[in-house]
């Protein structure tokens, strides 16, 4: 889990905060990572600032800290006062993230898909022609290329389905729809015909990355 610009950068400073807090509870490295069920390597890169820990071991690794998240992400104690106005802030963050996240990586699934599909069809091509020689391998050499499409497009769905949200035409909500709603909705590169699960209307759904 690696995040770019404002608090999250400053991995060295949640480094030595999770080093100097495993020192203060007696813990050794090898002991903290026993617990979290990691090597005591991957703790080490955390104290070093070579990384932050994955979001699925925040919050046993908060708890064997006696600390909370946003004080991890900031890499000190907050006081009371302050604790709003940061916890705000990590949640803007994270929310700016995901969204980079959720747009690279759609981004690149497009990629996949598109050298997918051009393999594929050299594939189909080739076993047409492969079927003057052999038809058996001809046609094998097709259903291969018929598969790879078939299975590049579920996962291209799939992806998109996963990567942020889609938003009604008509009531303008924005939520995330079933992946069968999805795979089996009519469409034009990621907008989709759509029921919305809140105003009941059919629609053109198109696809976002912000609630």
């Amino acid at each position: 889990m690696s995040f770019e610009g404002g608090i999250f950068m400053e991995q060295e400073k949640i480094g030595k905060f999770i080093a100097k807090r495993r020192k203060d509870l007696h813990f050794t490295q090898a002991n903290l990572a026993k617990k979290l069920g990691i090597t005591d390597r991957a703790v080490s890169k955390w104290e070093n600032g070579k990384s932050i820990p994955d979001a699925s071991l925040m919050l046993d690794l908060c708890q064997l800290l006696e600390i909370n998240v946003n004080e991890l992400l900031t890499g000190e104690q907050i006081v009371m006062k302050d604790y709003k106005k940061i916890a705000e802030q990590n949640l803007i963050e994270l929310r700016n993230q995901k969204e980079k996240a959720d747009r690279r990586l759609l981004t690149t699934v497009k990629i996949l898909a598109t050298l997918s599909c051009i393999s594929a069809v050299v594939l189909i091509l080739m076993g047409t022609l492969l079927t003057k020689i052999s038809q058996f391998l001809g046609i094998m050499v097709v259903i291969l290329g018929t598969i790879l499409i078939f299975v590049t497009a579920i996962y291209a769905v799939m992806i998109e389905h996963d990567a942020g949200y889609y938003e009604c035409p008509n009531c303008k909500m924005r939520y995330i729809p079933t992946r069968k709603a999805v795979l089996l909705a009519p469409h034009y590169g990621t907008t989709r015909k759509m029921e919305c699960p809140y105003c009941g209307k059919k629609g053109y759904h198109k696809k976002v990355f912000t609630k």
